[in-house]
């Protein structure tokens, strides 16, 4: 068998996580299913798998690296020392012209390959969805390489970064080895309206200054669809109001209880300026609705 090394083209010196990732890429490579075509497939997995269970395991690695075991994980026979006196031609011939059967060492080798269990690699994909996909659930479907479409339920509440485990939907196993697992990690792409923050969900409103200033009812966006809410009298921007359990699911299966919903108020004025509002504004000021003083005036008072 070759170095292992060389089969997972990895350095004597790689650790663990990089002999992983370099296994389930090469894994997905040459896996029978990813490559029906390849008549030698089969036996390059085999390799390939063998070749990490053994550099993945610190004891034998050690082994290995110490000479000790070859890549097969078989014990090395020591070489006969140079001072050992060789033996007669007639015994070398004898050995020469007897082949291994099938029953010999290196029968029982092929049949021990033959019947390896291999468990099946593990697959990871990223699945991009929208805001309302994450946050109410869906399902979706990822074509893999070997022709299969793979479902992936997406639970109500999904974060953004999360990692979904569908236990046996990775590549097949040999020899009755258990199928991989396929990871797939949500990526779950901004809203224009929805922010979120944990389980809870802020939204900011337009207003207009009378509803501000006097209070009235609005309409504002949930997941859920459109709910009136009431603006209180005398808001501003930066008032929030609270909608109890309009938020998102909690729990791994999105089953748990909701978040919350809440709604920022802007103050907007409208894009056409109003002449009653700027007269108004003109004579009142904060000081109890009183007219301005006169500009004079105030420089006036100032210098004094």
């Amino acid at each position: 068998m070759k170095d292992p090394y060389e089969i997972l083209d990895v350095s004597p010196g790689a650790s663990a996580e990089e002999l992983k990732k370099a296994y389930r890429r090469l894994a997905r490579e040459c896996h029978p299913d990813s490559d029906p075509s390849n008549p030698w497939a089969e036996n390059e997995f085999k390799e390939l798998s063998s070749a990490y269970d053994l550099l993945s395991d610190p004891g034998r690695r050690r082994r290995y690296d110490r000479g000790e075991i070859s890549g097969d994980g078989t014990r090395r026979t020591p070489s006969p020392s140079k001072s050992k006196p060789a033996r007669p031609r007639k015994t070398a011939r004898k050995a020469k012209a007897k082949r291994p059967s099938a029953n010999g060492p290196a029968g029982k080798k092929r049949s021990k390959i033959a019947g390896l269990k291999i468990n099946g690699p593990d697959i990871e994909y990223d699945l991009r969805v929208d805001f309302m996909e994450a946050a109410k659930g869906a399902i979706r479907h990822i074509g893999m390489a070997n022709g299969k479409r793979l479902k992936v339920t997406i639970p109500p509440g999904t974060e953004d970064g999360r990692i979904l485990r569908l236990k046996g939907q990775g590549m097949a196993g040999f020899g009755g080895g258990a199928d991989g697992n396929a990871y797939v990690e949500v990526l779950v792409d901004p809203d224009p309206v929805f922010r979120r923050q944990k389980n809870d969900i802020h939204v900011d409103v337009p207003v207009t200054l009378s509803e501000a200033v006097l209070g009235g009812r609005i309409e504002a966006p949930t997941i859920d669809g459109m709910v009136n809410v009431t603006v209180p009298k005398g808001s501003n921007t930066g008032t929030q109001l609270r909608l109890k359990g309009k938020g998102l699911k909690s729990g791994d299966k999105g089953t748990g209880s909701r978040g919350d919903q809440f709604v920022h108020l802007r103050v907007v004025l409208p894009n056409k300026p109003d002449k009653d509002l700027i007269r108004f504004l003109e004579e009142w000021s904060p000081d109890r609705g009183t007219k301005a003083r006169p500009r004079t005036a105030v420089k006036k008072s100032g210098g004094k």
